[in-house]
């Protein structure tokens, strides 16, 4: 709920307006809105400090142009919507122009925004998150976490093709990492990529297992259980192919101030 639907609320009970019974119907029911296939969620920025992200895989684009309708008029200013193939998310678009609400999608990172779209952040003195990956075929992961990360407000530094079968190209970017807030790893055959970066930077790094390699990676399992073994101590790991989990993390660690011991 907005602040000045709450305050209002809250006014018209200390006025003797609306009694307690009554205030108590009108804040739960502000909290999300039924709009009879999903229960859209409008305090989730409230309470989370991130409005709510629409996940596309298994929703119709009606469906999804619907709840970000709902979204942006129940005062979330854009919304995000994840794991969208293009016929999907073009036909989401279309809807959405239909409607008023504009919105872009990208084909790479099978993701969407719409709503009011914002800057990329400039300042050098943001925390900065660092998106890595092995090889091309880890794009559309890696591209998912990066434009999640930008559509969180994080600024996005992107490393690709920096896999450990040429580790070379990874070691010319060492000032880039040295400057990072968070790195996000991701990487499919044996998902080394995790480990090395763990071994040269100071922050933590969140490795992303994806589901690229040869029979034996299992579909990105192989990746996944090197991850969890990485002996670097700084490493954290999310789901296989996660690269909006990876972001959504990596923002809440940029949003952790940052605190001097003195000893």
């Amino acid at each position: 709920m907005e602040k000045a639907a709450l305050r209002s609320v809250l006014e018209q009970v200390a006025s003797g307006v609306v009694d307690v019974d009554e205030a108590e119907r009108l804040l739960a029911s502000a909290t999300y809105e039924d709009i009879g296939f999903a229960k859209v969620d409008h305090a989730r920025a409230a309470r989370q400090s991130v409005g709510e992200v629409i996940y596309g895989a298994g929703k119709t684009a009606e469906q999804i142009a619907a709840i970000a309708q709902a979204l942006v008029e129940g005062g979330q200013p854009s919304v995000l919507a994840t794991r969208l193939d293009a016929e999907k998310g073009r036909r989401a678009v279309r809807l959405m122009d239909a409607a008023g609400l504009p919105s872009e999608y990208d084909d790479v990172s099978r993701t969407l925004v719409a709503g009011a779209s914002s800057a990329p952040v400039s300042d050098a003195c943001a925390p900065l998150v660092v998106v890595a990956c092995g090889g091309t075929s880890d794009l559309p992961v890696a591209e998912e976490a990066a434009r999640t990360a930008a559509f969180l407000g994080d600024r996005v530094t992107r490393l690709y093709d920096v896999g450990v079968a040429g580790i070379h190209r990874l070691l010319a970017s060492e000032d880039v990492l040295s400057q990072a807030t968070v790195v996000i790893a991701i990487a499919g055959m044996e998902g080394a990529l995790a480990s090395v970066i763990g071994g040269l930077v100071s922050c933590p790094v969140i490795g992303v297992p994806t589901s690229v390699g040869y029979g034996a990676s299992f579909g990105g399992v192989s990746a996944l259980l090197s991850m969890l073994n990485s002996c670097a101590s700084g490493v954290s790991v999310v789901n296989i192919d996660n690269g909006f989990g990876a972001a959504y993390l990596a923002h809440l660690i940029c949003q952790v101030p940052t605190r001097r011991y003195e000893g």
